[in-house]
This record gives C-alpha cells, structure tokens and sequence, in this order.
C-alpha cells in the first residue's frame, strides 16, 4: 500500500511539473544580426551613386540621407529564383538565400526589421536594391526573408518595418549614418563651354537678361585647352532645377544639363 502512494505521489509531483512548465511565461525571441553572413566582403559602407534621384515609369524618387526614426507600413512582396545571381541597384548579386531587400529610398545596406501584421513573424534585412516599383507595396523581399514570414505561398504580406540603422562591416555594429541630401543643394544648368571668353561672356549677357537668374562662367583646363563654361542658376531644390533643365532644353539649349554647385 505504501509503495502505491508513493507511486500516486510522484505522478501528482511529474503532473504537476508539467502544469507549470505549460503555464510559466515564454521567453521573447531576440533577433540577432549575422553581419558576416549577411554582408559581402566587398560592401562598401556609402555609395555615392545609390544616394542620388533616380526616375523609374516616370516618377522621380529621392533616397533619404538617414534611416533614423524611419517606419513605414504596407504591403511586402518578394523576389526569388529568377532574380537570383542578377545585378541589384548596389552593385551586388542578388542572392535569393541572403536577408536582403530592396526599398526605394532608404539608403543603401541600412538595416530594417519587417514584421507581418497577419502572424507576428519578423526578420532582419538588409537594404541592396531599389523597388518594388508597384502601386501600394514598400519592400521587396529575397526568398530567405519572405520564407521566414510566411508569405511565400500568398506572394503579399501587410508588414511593418522598423530602420534600425545601417551595418559596418569590420565589427557588425548598427549605427545611423547621414549621407548628403541630393535634393537640396545649389544646383545650376551648363549651358555651353567654350574656348573663346568672349562667347562665353556673351551667352552669360544674353542668359541673365532672358532669365534674370544669377549666370556665372567657370573655367576648367583640358586635354584640349582651356575651357570656359556658362552655368546659369536653377534651383536649390533638386526637382525644381531639373524643370528648369528641361525649359532650357524645350527653348533650344538641347546640350543643357545639371550640375551641383562646389
């Protein structure tokens, strides 16, 4: 009879034990960043070239100079095996099994962390292309990152994603960079080089009277001579001096183009 009891006690104890193990809270998952698997050996922490206004189907778009205090909710999609070993706007390979995405204005290799708003998964990636390019959707995902969330059998996923900075590749730190603004600056329109001053002065007269903006005339040596070069001023804002371009362009200065000021 005693050796009965004993028996209840411990499958009460053992039952016990269970019930409280199902009960007591669950620990949070925490999300760590691999850098090593991650980014490649030739990253390049700031690419002048990403950073800069780009047009896409007609629509011009502007890379942010900072990730900081970015959040953004829509839709996600995601990119896979026909994509895979293909040129992304960085420069790098796309590689369907890396956490990686593409976004059409944060700066290049910044870190986001995408969560689906149907199930709770989240994922780390890193931003390597622009994109996508299609009317209500915020982030294109590589087939690893959309796997994890669980979205590959629907294409589409409503997700939120969270900046958290951008990575360095020598230690794995996240911080947040700022990178020039491309959209403000003093930005003006060359109009004409030319060895000879006087024509240069010429068109200057002819530019300032036309459009009463501030021309000016920069000179610049050459594999062929000295060249002087008639700039007239545009905008300090990127887009309105690309409308000026094309007015000069519409009124006969088809050789215009733009330039930052230094």
């Amino acid at each position: 009879m005693k050796d009965i009891n004993k028996l209840r006690l411990k499958h009460t104890i053992f039952f016990l034990f269970l019930l409280l193990a199902a009960c007591a809270p669950k620990p949070s998952i925490q999300i760590h960043y691999k850098p090593a698997n991650n980014i490649p050996s030739y990253y390049k922490p700031y690419n002048k070239f990403t950073q800069k206004p780009y047009i896409i189907n007609g629509h011009m778009y502007y890379p942010l100079p900072s990730s900081q205090g970015f959040v953004q909710i829509g839709y996600a999609s995601w990119y896979g095996w026909h994509f895979h070993g293909r040129k992304t706007a960085s420069g790098e390979r796309y590689n369907m099994y890396a956490y990686t995405a593409a976004h059409k204005t944060l700066p290049m290799n910044t870190l986001v962390e995408v969560t689906n708003l149907k199930n709770g998964r989240h994922v780390v990636v890193r931003i390597n292309d622009r994109g996508p390019f299609v009317k209500g959707r915020i982030i294109d995902l590589s087939y690893a990152a959309a796997k994890k969330l669980g979205m590959l059998r629907t294409g589409t996923a409503p997700v939120k994603i969270v900046a958290l900075g951008e990575a360095n590749r020598l230690d794995g730190t996240i911080v947040y960079k700022t990178h020039p603004n491309f959209n403000i600056g003093d930005f003006f329109v060359q109009v004409g080089a030319f060895r000879n001053y006087e024509r240069a002065v010429k068109l200057k007269r002819y530019l300032y009277k036309k459009y009463n903006r501030f021309v000016r005339i920069t000179k610049v040596s050459t594999e062929v001579g000295e060249l002087f070069r008639v700039q007239i001023f545009a905008s300090h804002n990127y887009k309105r001096a690309q409308k000026f371009k094309h007015k000069l362009e519409m009124q006969g200065f088809l050789d215009a183009f733009l330039v930052a000021a230094k």
